[in-house]
């Protein structure tokens, strides 16, 4: 073999790659336009369209095809998701695949063991279906409904962190508790009005039928995902593409508004309250002013 057939053998891969290179990042594009063309669709109009679907399914309000329709539910969930998963894309690597793959296998094992041991989060049961059931125990999407949770939480923690307290960043005693903290207070603002709206209920409770039982495990659950999601990314790139990408955290957005107008609608004060800090939160980060707020309304 002379020279010129080994690079013409060495080269394949090599142009392969970068092909596969190429067309990633056309997809990317595509897909963050698309994000960027219907963020109110996405960030306003599904969240409170799906509140006042909920309340309704709750209220006995809509024909039985249509109160809490599973298929509503996910699809839904899923484009709220959208922008968080588009916008993290580009920092998805093996390694990241591998941590969040075993938060995905702990979040199946967690929730099981809940549901039959009723440890870590007390006896509880869900009311509806939430699409297809493992074993008519755990919902099939149950991954989708709390990853997204995580990462917005530990998101919105770079990023108020590092607007007023840089050196934050960089201990873990500072970074992880904080981010654990942000997600349990997702849950004060989640569990009230999932309760409210029947789509699980606690054998006992105190914060709006919600135990302390409950946020004992939320500490252990968020505890193990922040330490997951921290190791799935690296901390500066996953930081640059946060400051980057403007709508990565329109999930949490949709999560605010539909989550906090169930409360409000409940008169779940405080748990409508915390909701208001994630949007003080949001607003703080500098992306989210009241000035894109009247363009976004507008432009609706």
């Amino acid at each position: 073999m002379d020279r010129t057939d080994a690079h013409d053998a060495g080269g394949a891969p090599a142009t392969h790659a970068q092909e596969h290179g190429e067309t990633r990042t056309a997809v990317q594009r595509r897909l963050e336009r698309l994000i960027r063309e219907n963020r109110f669709t996405i960030a306003v109009v599904f969240p409170v369209v799906g509140a006042l679907l909920l309340v309704a399914s709750a209220e006995n309000l809509l024909p039985a095809p249509l109160a809490y329709n599973p298929l509503l539910i996910f699809v839904g969930t899923a484009v709220m998701r959208s922008p968080l998963i588009v916008g993290l894309l580009p920092r998805i690597d093996s390694r990241a695949l591998a941590c969040l793959g075993l938060l995905t296998a702990y979040t199946y094992a967690i929730e099981t063991v809940g549901v039959r041991t009723d440890w870590p989060y007390g006896a509880f049961e869900y009311g509806i279906e939430l699409g297809p059931m493992l074993n008519g125990e755990i919902p099939l999407a149950l991954p989708l409904f709390f990853i997204p949770l995580v990462l917005n939480a530990v998101l919105l923690t770079l990023l108020v962190l590092e607007r007023w307290w840089p050196r934050g960043l960089e201990r873990a005693l500072v970074r992880l508790p904080v981010a654990v903290a942000a997600v349990v207070a997702v849950d004060l603002v989640l569990d009230p009005g999932a309760v409210a709206i029947g789509f699980w209920s606690y054998e006992t409770g105190g914060y709006y039928g919600v135990p302390l039982s409950n946020y004992r495990g939320w500490l252990l659950s968020g505890a193990v995902a922040v330490a997951l999601v921290d190791l799935a990314f690296d901390r500066a790139a996953l930081l640059e593409r946060v400051r980057t990408c403007e709508f990565v955290l329109d999930d949490l957005v949709s999560f605010v508004l539909l989550w906090g107008a169930i409360n409000l609608l409940y008169g779940n004060w405080i748990a409508a309250a915390v909701a208001g800090l994630f949007c003080a939160g949001l607003f703080s980060t500098d992306r989210y002013d009241w000035a894109m707020v009247r363009t976004a309304l507008s432009s609706g």
